[in-house]
């Protein structure tokens, strides 16, 4: 049975919101900013939106809960960010070939594994030509029974999940992560549509 979001939201059960913006993403930020119009799926609070739209990009964050939007919205706007009500499985036809990069974090690793494929799908319909995809991935979650979420994705999943459409720019493994999570359960992959 999926894990009805919005309900976790009005009762406070996000353990995946830790206040701030994720720190492999900040760190790959600081290397590699990420410009042009940005998607992020599954964003919640919207920590990585405004982390993204505070280095000048447009960035669109799109989640499943109506209350995560409203948490994210309950910020202060102060770049060029927004946030939409919708399903990333189920891409509306409007998101599609619309953005440069799809950032990824805390979305795939939530979702029932049944539902990759589905979501690489949307990843490379959003997307543009030769667009970007920038993921972390969990690769350990601690005590994982297979009863997740989160659920973790080992290498050999995520390259047969994406190696067909994208081509691995970089990947590595992050030194910074939230104190939760120990070095080596994340990895940071960057990849690029193929033509």
């Amino acid at each position: 049975m999926a894990r009805d979001w919005n309900a976790a939201y009005e009762v406070g059960d996000t353990p995946w919101d830790k206040g701030y913006a994720s720190p492999p993403l900040i760190d790959f930020l600081k290397c590699h900013p990420i410009s042009g119009r940005v998607l992020v799926p599954g964003c919640g609070a919207g920590h990585d939106v405004r982390a993204l739209a505070a280095q000048g990009a447009e960035v669109v964050g799109l989640d499943i809960a109506l209350r995560g939007i409203h948490k994210a919205k309950a910020f202060p706007v102060s770049c060029d960010e927004r946030y939409e009500l919708g399903d990333f499985l189920n891409l509306e036809k409007q998101y599609h070939s619309s953005f440069d990069w799809v950032v990824e974090h805390t979305c795939l690793c939530a979702i029932d594994p049944g539902e990759r494929e589905a979501y690489a799908i949307s990843v490379a319909q959003a997307l543009k030509p030769d667009g970007d995809y920038l993921a972390v991935f969990f690769r350990e979650v601690s005590n994982y029974q297979g009863n997740g979420p989160p659920h973790p994705i080992s290498r050999e999943q995520s390259d047969a999940l994406f190696g067909d459409t994208f081509e691995l720019i970089k990947s590595f493994v992050p030194q910074q992560t939230y104190p939760s999570r120990t070095i080596g359960a994340e990895e940071v992959c960057w990849m690029r549509l193929k033509a």
